[in-house]
């Protein structure tokens, strides 16, 4: 079928030479879904569009699909592609073979792949009318060849049909038990000739995109009930526990969509392309089944706290869903709105732990965070700076604002240690303790750790999140071991 003007195309073949090899796109010369990634990109471009989505299913899932793709434009080179059967095709045309992509993706998805790999000899995709998928799609291929006249590779259950009519199968898949099931019934009526290897989706995968080293943010919850030293009183910490995992699993929701909605800037970095969703380690849809269902959850534990606990949870999802959207793609507006979520997070643990929240920890809290936020942007511009528009992709950054940014970002963490050193005269800190004066101490040991991350940072020496470099710097536990120390010598009353 030629892809632009939807009509098919008379292939001449040799009657005595190789059947046509009949590839499928999604799960096997993609390690994504076509599907996923236009609805994702839907998502981020035009959310309000959701509304006709039921409006397009009725009508049936190809139209879904070709609604979808009248109204985005994705970025197919970018797309993760299984390099094993992309080699095995690339020799199979090398060859002589006739090469056709038959896929339920509409027509304009397999028209731009086919201009990204010019490997096609003949695309048969979906139309808008019939959605191209197991009987359809046997159909069409023994209408166009007739039957045990192809070949054909593909990684689903519900290709079985198109195997039954074909000559000779070719299987993708993660070698575990589910490919030799089916590869035992597909040999049933077509002997399996290649089988080809995907990724399987491992814990560490799982792990790294609920991003569970993550969860040690909202550890900042506890701050307001360590700082008035209630720690002890089970009636003060066990709501805040609650409170942390909820805004544990709230987090990894909001985590995933973000790595959902940002599939093209990840492809372009030269770390976050090996992200799960990026790289096609987990299936997109598994991601947009996931984060509803964890939302779900933490929701009802934060309802569990209260309607002001509740309240607070509310605005964390909803500025964390619109910086996703909208908020990280605006210049400064960005690192203000990372500093305001962690401040977030300690006026919740105070609600959740019913102590009050000091306007100085506050204070503190905004110039620290702020700190630490402008050096995430800052490692992220020098990663970048060598790129060819000096643009920070996905972002609102340009490579010359490097030195200001670290500039602003040095003068709010040295500004966090004038505020700490005011905290910890007040008379409602001191009051607290018994030797006051040797929170003194802690001055010092702060402004060497944010001068060290921001030294580290200027080296190129830094991870692109400063909270993961935090866990795993051996200084900076050593910093906070001496900081907690110190606190105790204070006398905590």
């Amino acid at each position: 079928m030629d892809p632009e003007t939807g009509q098919p195309v008379k292939i001449q073949m040799n009657p005595d030479g190789p059947s046509p090899l009949c590839v499928d796109l999604d799960g096997t010369l993609l390690l994504s879904n076509s599907w996923a990634e236009s609805f994702c990109l839907l998502l981020k471009s035009e959310p309000w569009m959701l509304l006709r989505l039921p409006v397009w299913l009725l009508r049936g899932r190809a139209n879904l699909k070709s609604e979808i793709a009248l109204r985005v434009n994705p970025d197919v080179r970018s797309w993760p592609l299984n390099v094993e059967v992309l080699g095995f095709l690339q020799a199979a045309k090398s060859s002589g073979r006739t090469i056709v992509l038959v896929t339920t993706a509409d027509r304009r998805v397999a028209a731009a792949m086919q201009s990204r790999l010019n490997l096609f000899d003949d695309i048969i995709s979906g139309d808008g009318a019939v959605n191209l998928t197991s009987e359809s799609k046997a159909a069409a291929l023994q209408q166009r060849f007739g039957s045990k006249n192809f070949d054909y590779l593909g990684n689903h259950p519900a290709d079985l049909p198109v195997w039954e009519a074909a000559r000779s199968a070719g299987l993708v898949g993660p070698e575990d038990g589910a490919r030799a099931r089916l590869a035992g019934r597909i040999k049933k009526s077509t002997p399996v000739e290649w089988v080809f290897t995907t990724p399987r989706i491992s814990v560490k995968d799982c792990v790294q995109a609920l991003r569970v080293h993550q969860w040690s943010k909202n550890l900042l919850l506890l701050v307001p009930v360590i700082s008035a030293h209630q720690w002890t009183d089970p009636a003060h910490i066990w709501p805040v526990i609650l409170g942390v995992a909820a805004f544990s699993l709230c987090a990894s929701s909001v985590y995933l969509l973000n790595d959902l909605l940002d599939l093209e800037a990840d492809r372009h970095h030269l770390s976050k392309r090996h992200r799960p969703f990026a790289s096609g380690k987990i299936p997109l849809l598994a991601g947009l089944g996931t984060a509803p269902v964890l939302l779900v959850l933490s929701a009802a534990m934060a309802c569990c706290l209260g309607w002001k606990f509740m309240a607070f949870f509310a605005a964390y999802y909803l500025t964390t869903l619109l910086y996703s959207l909208r908020l990280k793609q605006v210049a400064l507006l960005d690192v203000l709105t990372l500093a305001g979520l962690y401040c977030l997070r300690i006026l919740a643990g105070g609600i959740a732990a019913d102590v009050p929240v000091s306007d100085w920890l506050m204070m503190f809290s905004l110039f620290v965070f702020l700190s630490l936020a402008f050096v995430k942007r800052f490692t992220e511009i020098r990663v970048f700076q060598n790129a060819d528009d000096g643009k920070l992709k996905g972002r609102g950054y340009e490579s010359s604002d490097a030195e200001l940014v670290g500039t602003m970002g040095i003068a709010s963490g040295y500004l966090s240690v004038l505020v700490l050193a005011m905290y910890i005269t007040h008379p409602s800190v001191t009051s607290l303790y018994g030797n006051p004066q040797v929170l003194w101490l802690t001055c010092p040991l702060l402004l060497y750790w944010i001068s060290r991350v921001w030294l580290l940072a200027h080296r190129q020496a830094m991870h692109e999140d400063p909270i993961l470099f935090a866990l795993r710097d051996r200084q900076s536990w050593i910093v906070l071991i001496l900081m907690a120390a110190i606190g105790f010598a204070a006398g905590p009353r």
